[in-house]
C-alpha cells in the first residue's frame, strides 16, 4: 500500500529529478542532490555498521553545517531517530538530555569535543566505538570522512513508515526543565507539504538556514526545500552577523528566510553602507518563535522593499498553528494572522474549558497533520497538554470579529499585581516602541503592596548617548497608552548579553526575574 516518502526517502528521487541542482551549499562548498543522496547513503550504512537499528537514537552536538543536515537526512532514510543537543548547553545540561534521551551514539563536531570529554565517563548507554567527531580528528572518536568513506552508496535496505519517528527534540525550556518532543516523519512530511503550498515555495528558490538546526524552525524550513527539490545555504548559527547575512543576500541571491524578532532588529540597525546591499532576491521572509512588535514590522517592510512577509505561530509540538500572510500585514498588524493550511479551527478556551467569547482571552489549543506523538517519558505532561485531541503549547489568546488570532502571552509569564492581570507582551510592544529601546522585557518582582510589580527590563539601542534614556522617560513612554496597574514601577537597564535567551532568542523572562530577584 502507497504512503508519503519520508524526507531520506525523497532524496533518492530528487537525485534523479534535480540532477544538476546544488541541494546544500556553505561558504565553502556545495552538493547537487546526487552528491548529498550519495553521502547521504554512505552515512546511512555507517550508522547500521555500528549496530544502529531502527528506533535507536544518535544524538548530535553540531552548529549548523551540511554535516548535519546529512545525519538528519540519513537517520530518515534508516529509521534511527535523531535527539539534536542545542550547542550552546553546559556539560550538565548536555549530559541531561543524553542520558533521559537513551541516546545510544553521539556525533559531535570538535569545538564541541571538551564539553563531550568532561562528562563521557557517566555516559554508560554509549559505548566508546560510538563517538564521531566532525571536522578536526580527536583520539577516541571516529572522523566523519574516514568513517564514511568506505561506505557504499546504494540506497539502505531500512523499511521506514510515515508514522515512524524521526526527531526527540527538547524544548527551550522557558518556563522550566526541557522536555522531549517526539515527532514523526508523518508530522514533517505533512509540514513540507503545506508550507510550500501555504508560502508558494519552488525548486527555484534559495533559502538561507540561519536557525540553528538544534531547533525546530529549521528542521521546518530548511527541510522544505530539501523536500521540493531547492536550494539551502547552511550559515552558522553561533553569532548572527547582519552585515554578514545582508553580503550573503547579495551574493547567494537568497529568496527565502526565516529569521525571528531579535535577528531582524539587528539588521534594522546596520550602518549605513550594509544598507547599500542589494537584497532585491529576497521575495519572502517569515518572523516566528517570538511576538513581533508592529513598529518593527512596519520597518522590516521598509528595509526589504516589495517583500511578502509573513509571521507564523506555533511550537515544537504542533507545528506551525497559524500564519499571518502578506496582504494582511497592514490590516492586521499585531495578529498572528488564521489557521494554516489543513489545521482545524483554533479553540480558544477558558479555565472552565469552554472557548471564550470572540474578544476574549483564552488558552489557544490546536489540532492538526504537523501535531508531536507525545513529550518522551512523560505521559502525564502530555496527557495534561491536551484537551481531547487539542493540544496547547501554554500561549493566552483572543480572536477577533475576522476569525484572526492575537498572543496575549504566556501564560506562564503573566503578572498578578494587586489582583489584576498583566500580560507581558502588552508593556513591551509599548515600551518597545521608544526610539531609544533595542529590546526589552517585562517581569513580575516581589512587592509588599501588590504582590507583585511590573518591571521593565530595558536593553537600549547601541548609539544612544547618556542621557536621553532613564527610568523617567521609559515611564513617561507608557502614560495615556495602558493602565495605570500595567505601567511599569520600575525600570532597569541592562546590556544586550545580559538578557537571558534561548537558542532561538527567546527572552527567558523566567531566568531574568530569578535572576533580578535576587537583587
Amino acid at each position: 500500500m502507497g504512503s508519503w516518502m519520508n524526507l531520506g526517502q525523497n532524496l533518492k528521487v530528487n537525485a534523479k529529478r534535480f540532477p544538476d541542482t546544488i541541494a546544500l551549499k556553505d561558504a565553502g562548498r556545495s552538493l547537487t542532490y546526487p552528491m548529498l543522496n550519495s553521502r547521504v547513503n554512505r552515512l546511512a550504512h555507517s550508522l547500521l555498521s555500528m549496530g544502529l537499528v531502527k528506533g535507536d537514537k544518535v544524538a548530535v552536538l553540531m552548529e549548523n553545517s551540511i554535516e548535519i543536515v546529512e545525519i538528519y537526512l540519513a537517520c530518515a532514510k534508516t529509521g534511527i531517530i535523531i535527539v539534536p543537543i542545542n550547542f550552546r548547553l553546559v556539560s550538565q545540561e548536555v549530559a541531561y538530555i543524553l542520558e533521559n534521551s537513551d541516546a545510544q551514539a553521539l556525533i559531535v563536531q570538535n569545538q564541541f569535543v571538551p564539553t563531550v570529554e568532561s562528562l563521557r565517563e557517566s555516559l554508560a548507554a554509549i559505548r566508546p566505538e560510538r563517538y564521531v567527531v566532525v571536522g578536526q580528528e580527536k583520539s577516541g572518536y571516529l572522523p566523519y570522512e574516514q568513517w564514511i568513506a568506505g561506505a557504499p552508496d546504494a540506497e539502505p535496505d531500512a523499511e521506514v513508515a510515515p508514522e515512524d519517528a524521526w526527531i526527540l527534540i527538547y524544548t527551550s525550556g522557558t518556563t522550566g526543565r526541557p522536555k522531549g518532543v517526539l515527532r514523526s516523519h508523518r508530522s514533517h512530511i505533512a509540514f513540507y507539504l503545506i508550507n510550500a503550498v501555504d508560502f508558494g515555495f519552488s525548486q527555484h528558490d534559495i533559502c538561507l538556514n540561519v536557525m540553528p538546526l538544534c531547533h525546530i524552525n529549521s528542521t521546518y524550513f530548511t527541510f522544505t526545500f530539501t523536500y521540493i527539490g531547492a536550494t539551502v545555504y547552511v550559515h552558522p548559527a553561533q553569532s548572527f552577523r547582519a552585515e554578514e547575512i545582508l553580503e550573503i543576500i547579495e551574493r547567494e541571491k537568497i529568496s527565502f528566510i526565516s529569521l525571528i524578532p531579535t535577528h531582524y532588529n539587528l539588521i534594522l540597525n546596520v550602518s549605513e553602507a550594509a544598507r547599500k546591499r542589494d537584497v532585491g532576491s529576497i521575495k519572502k521572509l517569515l518572523c516566528s518563535s517570538a511576538p513581533v512588535r508592529k513598529s518593527m514590522k512596519l520597518a522590516i517592510m521598509e528595509f526589504f522593499p516589495g517583500v511578502e512577509l509573513y509571521e507564523g505561530y506555533g511550537s515544537t509540538e504542533a507545528g506551525i498553528v497559524t500564519v499571518l500572510k502578506p496582504e494582511d500585514q497592514m490590516k492586521k498588524l499585531g495578529s498572528i494572522g488564521y489557521e494554516s493550511l489543513g489545521t482545524d479551527f483554533v479553540k480558544i478556551l477558558g479555565k472552565d474549558g469552554k472557548e471564550v467569547p470572540v474578544g476574549e482571552v483564552g488558552e489557544l489549543y490546536s489540532k492538526g497533520p504537523m501535531l508531536f506523538d507525545g513529550y518522551y517519558k512523560l505521559p502525564e505532561k502530555t496527557a495534561a497538554s491536551f484537551r481531547g485531541e487539542w493540544f496547547s503549547a501554554g500561549d493566552m489568546a483572543r480572536k477577533d470579529a475576522d476569525g484572526y488570532y492575537q498572543i496575549v502571552d504566556r501564560k506562564d509569564n503573566m503578572i498578578i499585581t494587586g489582583g489584576e492581570h498583566v500580560y507581558p507582551s502588552e508593556v513591551e510592544e509599548v515600551v518597545g516602541s521608544h526610539k531609544c529601546v533595542f529590546d526589552c522585557a517585562c517581569i513580575g518582582l516581589p512587592d509588599e503592596k501588590w504582590g507583585e510589580k511590573v518591571v521593565a527590563v530595558v536593553v537600549p539601542k547601541p548609539d544612544v548617548k547618556a542621557g536621553e534614556i532613564d527610568e523617567k522617560t521609559i515611564m513617561d513612554c507608557c502614560k495615556g497608552k495602558m493602565a495605570g496597574y500595567k505601567r511599569p514601577k520600575e525600570v532597569i537597564f541592562i546590556k544586550p548579553e545580559e538578557m537571558p535567551r534561548t537558542p532561538t532568542g527567546k527572552i527567558l523572562h523566567r531566568k531574568l526575574k530569578e535572576r533580578l530577584a535576587k537583587r
